[in-house]
C-alpha cells in the first residue's frame, strides 16, 4: 500500500504489540525498570497498571523477549476469564508440564516439581497475566496460591499481574487482603507527554525504515498530541490513517492540513458513522 511509497519495510503504525516499536518513554522507562528490578530481586507479587492504549501489552512482551531463556522460564496467560482450575491448567500447558490426573490438586503437584526443579536449576519462573482485572476473586485466590510455593529462602515463581486500573479496584476489596499485602512492586503506565509524543512517532518511523526527514510536521504531532492525549494506540490509530491520506494526495510529508482532516474524521460524531465503527474496532482490538 504506503509502505512502497514512503519506504517504509513494514507499516510503522499498527497496534498490533510488537516489542521491535517498543519506545522507552519517560513514563515507560521507569516502569520498565520496576519490572525487571521485581524479576530480578525475586520479589514475589508485581503490578503493571494503565489505562487501555498506555502500551501494557507490548511491554510485556519486550519483557519477555529479554529472559535469558537459559536463566529463566516464562509464560504469559492471555485470556483470565477461567476458572481457578482453568487457570491452573493452562498456566502447566504454557510450562509444557504434564500433570498425572487433570484436577487441581494434581496441577498443584505438578507445578510445584516443576518449580523446584528450575531453582536447582538456578532458573527463575515468570509467570504473566495479562488482563488480571478481569480475574475473578477466587481465581485471584488461587494465584495467591501459587504464590505460596517457595522455599525456605526464595520465591519459586514471580506473578506479574497487568490489567487496567480496575485491577487496583480488584485487589483493594477485604478479602483479597492477603493478596495485595504480598504485591512489594507495583508499575503504572500513564499518557505520554507532548515530547515523548513526537520522539515516539519518529521512532517508530525510523524502525520501519523511514529515510524522510519531517514525514510528520510538528505542527500535525501536536494535533495528533491533542487527539490522543498521549495514549500510544490512539497515536498509532491516528498516524496510520495520516499516512494513508498523505499517500492518497501523493504527499511525501504529513501536512497540518491532512493531519486535521482525518482527526476530524476519527472523533466520534452524534451519530456514529461506518468509518468511526470500523476505527472503534480497531481501537479496542488490541491490548
Amino acid at each position: 500500500m504506503y509502505c512502497e511509497f514512503f519506504g517504509f519495510s513494514e507499516k510503522p503504525f499498527t497496534i498490533t504489540p510488537n516489542p521491535l516499536f517498543m519506545f522507552l518513554s519517560s513514563i515507560h522507562r521507569e516502569a520498565f525498570a520496576r519490572l525487571l528490578y521485581g524479576v530480578d530481586s525475586h520479589a514475589g507479587f508485581i503490578t503493571l497498571t494503565g489505562e487501555v492504549g498506555t502500551g501494557k501489552t507490548t511491554m510485556l512482551r519486550t519483557l519477555l523477549t529479554q529472559l535469558d531463556p537459559e536463566k529463566y522460564r516464562s509464560a504469559l496467560i492471555f485470556n483470565p476469564c477461567m476458572s481457578g482450575e482453568q487457570l491452573l491448567e493452562n498456566i502447566c500447558r504454557e510450562f509444557g508440564i504434564v500433570a498425572a490426573e487433570k484436577d487441581r490438586f494434581n496441577y498443584l503437584e505438578a507445578l510445584n516439581h516443576f518449580l523446584l526443579e528450575q531453582n536447582l536449576a538456578g532458573r527463575t519462573v515468570v509467570l504473566v497475566i495479562d488482563e488480571a482485572q478481569n480475574l475473578a476473586p477466587d481465581v485471584l485466590e488461587q494465584v495467591r496460591m501459587i504464590s505460596n510455593l517457595e522455599t525456605e529462602r526464595d520465591k519459586l515463581i514471580q506473578i506479574i499481574l497487568a490489567g487496567q486500573p480496575e485491577l487496583d479496584v480488584v485487589l483493594n476489596r477485604h478479602d483479597l487482603r492477603q493478596l495485595k499485602q504480598r504485591i512489594t512492586v507495583r508499575c503504572s503506565l500513564t499518557p505520554m507527554k507532548l515530547s515523548d509524543t513526537h520522539d515516539y512517532i519518529n521512532y517508530r518511523l525510523k524502525v520501519s525504515g523511514s529515510r524522510i526527514p519531517g514525514l510528520f510536521s510538528r505542527k500535525s504531532v501536536r494535533q495528533i498530541y491533542r487527539f490522543s492525549g498521549g495514549i500510544p494506540r490512539l497515536i498509532n490509530v491516528a498516524c496510520e490513517q495520516a499516512l494513508v491520506m498523505a499517500w492518497t494526495q501523493e504527499s511525501l510529508s504529513v501536512t497540518p492540513e491532512i493531519s486535521s482532516q482525518v482527526l476530524s474524521e476519527l472523533r466520534p460524531k452524534v451519530e456514529h458513522s461506518g468509518f468511526w465503527s470500523r476505527i472503534t474496532h480497531w481501537l479496542f482490538a488490541g491490548k
